[in-house]
């Protein structure tokens, strides 16, 4: 605690799951909250009242010591609960708030930083495989920020047109393409020419085989975010940090994962900065930018 300020830090953590989940409430610890109020099965009509009552205790001089963290398992739930505590601030009456449900922001942020460092993201050809999902929705969104091209993978074309849709309404000259991707022929033409490819899928479901991994001349590098078995991208190891496959730099999820956490982590700290923020994706990426990551 800084020794000018002697309110505590506190976290509001909420979670529309039946059990909060402990992994944030740990990395909320370990990020130097000092009290930490969990609350279970948090729908979005019983936000405001929870939210009021973390900012009508204390003065707005002291509203930066509070803050909110949503999270759970549903990221469609955690983005409800987003808007319904942004909706019950204020004036000067409101705290800092962080989105981060299923890991989404920090692991889609964490992803494209690593995709960042091996090579530039501008005008790169950058393949996205499960790209409607939550992570890879977000991943599509930073990519695009960052002036790649890229490709939006999904069982249908429909669902990735979709999307590119939504992105584009947040990134106006976004260069989206959408593809279907169920087949290894729909996946190979999604994969030419592709310098970076980013598996976002549901756990344990393979996503590009070790074959057409070899035969993308093109590609510097694959990031696969699955760490159940089978692994996302076939033949890249769960592990597997900058590790040369075939002329391509390849990271797993627990590669990724200790970035990932560095995010979180920096995020929940920032949330005590001031009582005005709210952190989704891109205020998230920006953070992992500012970091150096």
């Amino acid at each position: 605690m800084n020794g000018s300020d002697s309110k505590q830090r506190i976290l509001l953590q909420l979670d529309p799951d039946s059990q909060v989940s402990v992994f944030d409430s740990v990395v909320a610890v370990d990020a130097g909250t000092e009290t930490l109020l969990r609350h279970a099965n948090v729908s979005p009509d019983q936000v405001q009242s929870l939210v009021h009552g973390a900012i009508f205790t204390r003065g707005p001089e002291d509203l930066h010591n509070t803050a909110i963290f949503i999270g759970g398992s549903d990221v469609a739930q955690g983005e409800a609960l987003l808007q319904a505590a942004i909706s019950s601030f204020f004036g000067p009456m409101r705290v800092s708030v962080m989105l981060d449900s299923n890991g989404s922001n920090t692991t889609a942020a964490a992803a494209v930083r690593v995709a960042a460092k091996e090579c530039p993201l501008d005008r790169t050809n950058a393949v996205v495989l499960a790209g409607t999902g939550p992570v890879g929705r977000r991943a599509a969104l930073l990519l695009a920020r960052e002036g790649a091209c890229v490709r939006v993978g999904s069982r249908t074309v429909e669902r990735a047109a979709a999307v590119c849709k939504q992105i584009q309404q947040h990134v106006p000259d976004a260069n989206l393409t959408p593809h279907a991707t169920s087949t290894p022929t729909e996946t190979s033409a999604a994969m030419e020419a592709a310098e970076i490819v980013i598996a976002a899928g549901a756990a344990g479901v393979q996503l590009l085989s070790e074959d057409l991994l070899q035969a993308s001349k093109d590609l510097q590098v694959a990031i696969d975010l699955n760490a159940v078995p089978p692994s996302g991208i076939e033949g890249i190891e769960v592990i597997d940090r900058a590790v040369e496959r075939y002329g391509i730099s390849c990271y797993g999820a627990i590669g990724v994962g200790g970035i990932k956490m560095k995010i979180h982590k920096a995020a929940i700290r920032r949330l005590f900065d001031n009582n005005s923020l709210v952190l989704d994706a891109e205020e998230i990426y920006n953070l992992a930018t500012e970091m150096g990551l």
